[in-house]
């Protein structure tokens, strides 16, 4: 299978890092003394001569991911995942600069991998943007660390124990409690980066987005730290339910809202009208905010999956039905280039100070984009 090839002006570097913070135990494994992370950097390369094109994910991550994710008629093991390679060159130098690159971080929907969002964040590296994907260790599904060390999930093993609506929330405020900890562990040291990133990146202009619980990661990290100047949230719901339309057990973004700008992406029918989480945290923010409607998706259509997963029904006989029932009926081409334009529009306009004004209203150019009044 192939992403998309990122359409910016630079070729785009990849390095994964692994990251300490030994301020804090491990969360979810109390015996060990500190929290590990492994972050995944793309960012506009150099001279890419010599340094191959990264693999999507991780030899060692793939058997996990392959059997938490269920995918409407997708056998396990007939996907060999760790063959997709990303567009980015392992290892390359960082290309020249004149004055401080603005910094996006990623965080993936539960049980997902950073690298499923490989597509976005190499798309924005080849626009100049440093793009930190992060690995929430114990969540995912596994996450490969220098040496070939796999840490896998705990968090079924939670959801298994959870065995009441009480546990279930406050299982929630745990899992947002140590992302948004995480988030801020990533913030901490993005200028001691290692690969000459930490030189590049401008600590005054971070922002972040994120699939699912990442979008609400990212939400909830921006209300919790100034560092964050936007956020944008990719179909998550931003309070402690299960349930899309459940109003109670809000989260403080959602009753504070924020001051800075924010941007809700979500599937017909997912808006600041019929999410209740999304309506508070739209009533109470006085930033800049935009909702948008990407018709025709699905969840996961805010991932790789939404270029993958044709590929696999080509090969596999899928059923149109069960292809929608993952990455819903809009066009693949069209998604990816409604998605990159709007998420590089956002950051660009609140990171970069550029206004394309793609985002003040309808455009003839993504029809597939609904503006959310």
């Amino acid at each position: 299978m192939t992403l998309p090839a990122p359409t910016g002006p630079h070729p785009v570097g990849a390095v994964s890092l692994r990251l300490v913070d030994r301020s804090r135990p491990d969360p979810w494994v109390p015996a060990r003394p500190y929290r590990e992370l492994m972050v995944g950097v793309r960012y506009p390369a150099g001279d890419t001569g010599g340094h191959p094109r990264a693999p999507q994910m991780a030899a060692g991550e793939t058997a996990a991911f392959d059997a938490f994710k269920d995918l409407a008629g997708v056998p396990k093991q007939t996907v060999d995942w760790a063959s997709t390679l990303s567009h980015a060159h392992q290892g390359a130098p960082l290309a020249p600069y004149d004055r401080r690159r603005p910094v996006v971080l990623y965080s993936p929907g539960a049980l997902d991998p950073r690298t499923l969002g490989t597509n976005l964040c190499d798309q924005l590296a080849s626009h100049g943007y440093v793009v930190v994907a992060l690995d929430h260790t114990y969540e995912a599904p596994a996450v490969e660390f220098p040496g070939g060390r796999v840490e896998r999930t705990v968090l079924v093993e939670e959801f298994d124990k959870a065995d009441t609506a009480q546990k279930v929330v406050a299982l929630l405020r745990r899992v947002m409690a140590i992302r948004v900890a995480d988030t801020r562990s990533v913030l901490d040291r993005l200028t001691t980066l290692g690969h000459g990133l930490g030189q590049a990146v401008d600590p005054c202009a971070v922002g972040m987005f994120g699939h699912s619980a990442g979008g609400f990661t990212a939400a909830q990290a921006a209300h919790d730290d100034r560092r964050l100047k936007a956020a944008l949230n990719m179909d998550g719901v931003l309070g402690y339910t299960q349930e899309d339309d459940d109003p109670s057990n809000p989260s403080t973004v959602g009753t504070d809202g924020l001051n800075r700008p924010f941007l809700l992406m979500g599937i017909e029918g997912d808006d600041h009208h019929t999410l209740p989480s999304w309506e508070q945290t739209w009533n109470h923010s006085t930033g800049w905010r935009g909702d948008l409607t990407l018709t025709g998706s699905a969840h996961a259509s805010f991932t790789d999956l939404g270029s993958l997963l044709p590929q696999m029904a080509r090969q596999l006989d899928l059923t149109p039905e069960e292809v929608a029932a993952t990455v819903g009926t809009v066009d693949p081409d069209r998604s990816v280039a409604a998605q990159r334009a709007y998420v590089r529009a956002f950051f660009d306009r609140h990171l970069r100070g550029r206004d394309s004004h793609l985002l003040d209203g309808p455009s003839a150019r993504y029809p597939e984009i609904r503006f959310v009044a």
